[in-house]
């Protein structure tokens, strides 16, 4: 369903994103934000299903800018792999690559943001610093109870797991507390719930994130 495109950030940076488009009229669009595992196969198939669900889909390679091509899987040389170039990117240039990401589909509507682990927390900031985006929906962001004073400009839905350690519930409470206006929600699970391809998986919790979040999409993009 998906193909590989180019995008060029403002400033001038070529990177490479993977795009999936609906069969029929699309009834808006959607960034897709990366776990520190690259445009994977977990990410390409997040942005397939979301085609089917009618949404041009677009995933922008994030860690271009450090290493290209990177698409590496769940295991602890994988994750210590992919923490390595977590810890080389730099959000200010993350956002750029969001907001090229965000312009090559501005043609199929109102466009929103979804995020996974440190795309989750790309999700967040893109949602406070990030103009044009419809709405923004992180799961299990990491680093966002640590940008609390964030500004949200567009409406938020986000997903947290409460046996996830990265991420303290407490943390997670504190976030909405300070964000009313967010729907946050906390399920049975652990980091990376949504991921069928890790041992955290949990289907169950992941179909209802996922009907809260296309609910949530029809009510801000369509």
């Amino acid at each position: 369903m998906g193909h590989w495109v180019d995008l060029t950030a403002a400033d001038g940076f070529r990177l490479s994103a993977y795009r999936a488009d609906p069969e029929g009229a699309p009834r808006g669009a959607l960034v897709v934000a990366q776990e520190i595992f690259g445009v994977n196969g977990h990410i390409r198939g997040v942005c397939d299903g979301y085609a089917r669900d009618g949404y041009v889909a677009i995933a922008p390679a994030l860690f271009d800018r450090y290493e290209r091509g990177v698409d590496i899987g769940y295991t602890p040389t994988d994750i210590a792999r992919g923490r390595e170039l977590k810890a080389l990117a730099k959000t200010d240039a993350a956002l750029q690559d969001v907001a090229a990401a965000r312009d090559a589909v501005a043609g199929a509507g109102k466009v929103g943001i979804l995020g996974y682990c440190w795309g989750g927390y790309v999700a967040w900031m893109a949602a406070a610093r990030v103009e044009g985006l419809a709405c923004a929906v992180p799961y299990y962001g990491g680093g966002m109870t640590d940008a609390i004073a964030e500004q949200p400009k567009c409406p938020v839905m986000a997903h947290f797991g409460e046996r996830d350690s990265m991420i303290p519930v407490t943390g997670v409470k504190a976030l909405a507390a300070a964000h009313p206006s967010a729907q946050v929600f906390i399920y049975p699970a652990d980091h990376g719930f949504n991921c069928e391809q890790r041992g955290s998986h949990d289907p169950a919790s992941a179909t209802l994130a996922h009907e809260r979040t296309l609910a949530f999409l029809r009510q801000h993009i369509g």
